[in-house]
């Protein structure tokens, strides 16, 4: 079997009642906005959904799409020359409903961070990226494409 040509994966910028982020630490990434790869026969709030939950704990409602992500990079980053399936994220906005911080099998630590600190706790570029476009959100929906190495992306912007 051939593999497949897009990973669909999904990401949430989670608010609390006193409007601070949820953030996971990953073994691999460090400190990022939840989230992950949609499962075979799930919908993207679904996963949504099921990966904040599984990840940290907390129970959320989702709000409004705020961008689009394609990881296209034609590599595997460890080095091994096996092409790598091109990555097709979406980020949402969502509110916390219920549930305590925890931790799982993919991340060591959850906490809530005031929005305006969010930016010294991630470290990826990339998803620093992909969370000051939640910061800078106005209605219209960022679509980014990017190389995971070298750092190149290219940007467009557009209406959903």
């Amino acid at each position: 079997m051939k593999d497949p040509t897009h990973i669909v994966a999904v990401g949430a910028v989670v608010l609390n009642e006193n409007q601070e982020i949820l953030l996971v630490k990953t073994f691999f990434r460090g400190w990022e906005i939840p989230g992950g790869q949609v499962e075979n026969g799930e919908n993207l709030i679904d996963a949504l959904k099921r990966e904040v939950r599984e990840e940290s704990g907390i129970e959320i409602r989702v709000d409004k799409i705020i961008g689009v992500y394609s990881n296209i990079k034609k590599s595997d980053p460890l080095g091994s020359k096996k092409n790598v399936t091109t990555k097709v994220i979406l980020d949402f906005v969502c509110q916390k409903k219920s549930g305590k911080l925890s931790i799982s099998n993919e991340t060591s630590e959850s906490r809530w961070i005031p929005k305006n600190k969010v930016l010294d706790f991630i470290s990826y570029p990339i998803y620093q990226e992909r969370f000051q476009n939640y910061l800078d959100f106005n209605g219209e929906v960022n679509y980014l494409a990017y190389f995971n190495e070298p750092n190149f992306a290219v940007r467009f912007r557009q209406m959903i």
